[in-house]
């Protein structure tokens, strides 16, 4: 298992493996935070973000790059849409999504794909099963960090399906740490669905009460 990990790395320069780790910690510790509703996981996740754009600018892989770098935009919306406060000066809470956000999100997915896809057709890249299923991951990522921006808790069902489906994704690929890091990703989104389930279920019978 362990030259699993070290074998995708022999040829890596040292530089390159420092920020792709750090990038690995400030991953796992954002979705901590927003396990937590912590507003500090946009600027940490901002973090890991911006590193890999330029990991993946450096490795040539433009179309994964232009998707991370959506992912940092949407983490500067989303931080905005967490700091700010109503005129009761109350940040908004968690919710479920009503029908006409449930459409937004299901939009937001199609456009993705067709955009993901047409990337890599404009960079002539040759696609392959796989590119197929992070197309796919891709559609639900972009609509997981929008419901997320707007705390929404169905944003943790799409992060645990489309975590669960990277997991085995860059294992078959060799990317040991990604594929690690994406593992974690799934049960730790599986713990802040709970969680954020359990803030729901409290703030429903106080209303109630």
């Amino acid at each position: 298992m362990l030259e699993f990990f070290l074998n995708a790395y022999q040829n890596t320069p040292m530089n390159q493996i420092i920020l792709e780790f750090i990038a690995f910690i400030c991953g796992i510790w954002s979705v901590l935070l927003a396990k937590k509703e912590n507003i500090l996981l946009y600027p940490i996740g901002l973090i890991a973000t911006v590193i890999t754009v330029y990991l993946l600018f450096i490795a040539g892989y433009l179309g994964d790059m232009l998707i991370n770098g959506y992912f940092s935009i949407m983490s500067i919306y989303g931080w905005y849409q967490w700091a700010k406060k109503d005129k009761n000066d109350k940040h908004i809470p968690i919710s479920r999504t009503n029908s006409t956000e449930k459409i937004i999100g299901f939009i937001l997915f199609l456009t993705t794909i067709f955009v993901v896809y047409f990337v890599y057709i404009f960079f002539e890249y040759q696609i392959k099963w796989d590119n197929y299923v992070d197309i796919f991951t891709s559609g639900l990522f972009f609509s997981g960090m929008w419901f997320m921006a707007n705390k929404k808790i169905e944003n943790w069902t799409l992060w645990i399906i489309g975590d669960a489906i990277a997991t085995p994704l860059y294992a078959y690929r060799g990317l040991g740490m990604l594929s690690l890091q994406y593992l974690i990703f799934t049960f730790l989104a599986i713990a802040a669905y709970l969680e954020w389930h359990r803030i729901l279920n409290n703030k429903k019978e106080s209303i109630l009460a």
